[in-house]
């Protein structure tokens, strides 16, 4: 845990995020970016609330930035078929751009941080962190249905 406390710091409070943002090519903040990311990585229209929980935040924090979203065109809203009346949020083409930019940016830089590693040790922590998310997610799920019995 220290170590992946250590990552996310170095990762946080660098300027990482930022010059990611930049190459979207938009005056975006941290809290938007994060909602078209929401989106982008789902793949399919969300409800706010949905977005929210993805993002662990409240829907009316979400709902702000739907909203500035939306103003900048970077979102639009969808008839939910399901309950005509919610909506469904999803990314306009230009926002699915700025999206992909973001995470090609990620990409990149990680990517180069280390691409002094072998092939081999490429392909173990992709696999491993491929099996730890895996792992963790069943075990979130056990501890939501209220079925660990992890202490």
């Amino acid at each position: 845990m220290p170590r992946l406390a250590e990552l996310s710091n170095a990762v946080t409070r660098g300027r990482l995020p930022e010059r990611a943002i930049e190459a979207t090519g938009l005056a975006l903040d941290r809290p938007e970016l994060t909602v078209l990311m929401a989106l982008h990585m789902a793949d399919k229209p969300l409800r706010i609330g949905e977005i929210a929980e993805r993002m662990q935040v409240v829907g009316p924090h979400v709902t702000r930035q739907v909203q500035a979203l939306e103003r900048r065109g970077l979102v639009g809203r969808l008839s939910d078929p399901e309950d005509r009346r919610a909506s469904l949020i999803e990314p306009t083409p230009e926002g699915a751009r700025a999206a992909n930019r973001y995470a090609t940016y990620l990409i990149g830089w990680f990517s180069e941080a280390i691409g002094g590693w072998s092939d081999q040790d490429r392909g173990d922590l992709g696999r491993l962190l491929g099996r730890l998310v895996d792992d963790v997610t069943a075990h979130m799920a056990r501890l939501d249905k209220g079925t660990d019995s992890t202490p």
